[in-house]
């Protein structure tokens, strides 16, 4: 991660929720704070919303047997949110995903889940889908029938990386850009050109690499290289978190009705939008609804880049056109 031209920026780095965490700050001397508080609030999130930790609160809700279940109030935030990413996809990014993830191998971190390549002994399972979850936010209470297992996956990453950013630029009075395995979100105020955020489509395992930097120094590599300001930016791809279980070649992209990974014909979908989550749900339903996906992108009016599996690259609602080339996120 390049510093560039232009006024210092501070860089931080750490490894959570299965991931690489990518700081940046405009101002150096506040850097220790802010990997402190972007770990207050990574672990935060984790311990609410992992599927995979005994402790925690995602846990008891999936084995309440039907029960209601009292959450904290960032854990009814996260489901809030996962449900409205349902809501306005009309299903097509939905929470109760998780049953057909387990049946599909990923079952544990998926650093441990994808070490396991024997052949898979269950048939897949449909989503039961987002309107089974009961939620309460007034009394904090979630209940969802037993045969459900909630999975936050599609959005508790990114709520996090926005809530990191604005937490960061409250409290440090400074400009910030979180990267959370390619959620982005930026607050507080930019370099004076803004943060070039540079994208790779055709990378697996970890995800869609994305590195950022100030204005004025382009990110080595990329496929694409945008200035962002404000917002979220978020890249999803089926090359992601991919494993293989037996013949079977796997992704963590799940299409609801047939619980089965999406057979689409993007390999990577980059969207930006007014917050992270809003971009990471708009690219991850962008590859679900495959070649619906730029009329759709362009009727909500957000900018986006769409990259098939042979290279090819569709631009629409304002993303700068042309393969690799650098322009600035309205």
């Amino acid at each position: 991660m390049s510093s560039g031209v232009g006024p210092a920026i501070g860089t931080g780095y750490l490894k959570a929720l299965g991931t690489s965490a990518n700081l940046l700050v405009t101002d150096p001397s506040s850097t220790d704070r802010a990997c402190a508080l972007l770990r207050e609030e990574l672990d935060a999130i984790d311990l609410a919303c992992s599927r995979f930790r005994a402790d925690s609160e995602l846990w008891r809700v999936n084995h309440a047997q039907g029960r209601r279940t009292r959450v904290s109030a960032l854990l009814a935030e996260a489901v809030t949110v996962a449900l409205a990413a349902a809501h306005v996809t009309d299903g097509d990014v939905d929470p109760t995903c998780g049953r057909s993830l387990v049946r599909l191998g990923y079952d544990r971190d998926f650093a441990a889940a994808r070490q396991n390549t024997s052949a898979l002994s269950e048939p897949a399972v449909p989503a039961v889908g987002w309107r089974a979850v009961e939620l309460d936010r007034e009394r904090r209470e979630i209940r969802i029938p037993g045969e459900v297992m909630l999975d936050l996956g599609a959005t508790a990453k990114a709520l996090a990386a926005d809530r990191a950013a604005i937490r960061i630029a409250t409290a440090l009075n400074c400009g910030v850009l979180v990267n959370l395995g390619g959620d982005i979100s930026v607050a507080g105020g930019p370099p004076d050109q803004g943060w070039l955020v540079g994208i790779v489509d055709d990378r697996g395992f970890d995800g869609a690499e994305v590195a950022a930097s100030p204005a004025g120094s382009r990110p080595p590599l990329h496929n694409a290289v945008v200035a962002i300001r404000d917002g979220g930016l978020a890249t999803s791809s089926p090359k992601v978190r991919a494993w293989s279980r037996g013949a079977a070649r796997l992704h963590h992209i799940i299409e609801p009705s047939t619980g089965m990974p999406v057979n689409s014909c993007w390999r990577a979908v980059s969207v930006a939008a007014a917050t992270c989550v809003d971009a990471n749900t708009a690219s991850t339903a962008a590859v679900i609804r495959g070649g619906r996906a730029p009329a759709w992108l362009a009727a909500q009016q957000l900018p986006a880049r769409l990259v098939g599996h042979g290279g090819e690259v569709v631009t629409v609602a304002g993303w700068p056109a042309g393969p690799g080339g650098k322009g600035t996120r309205p």
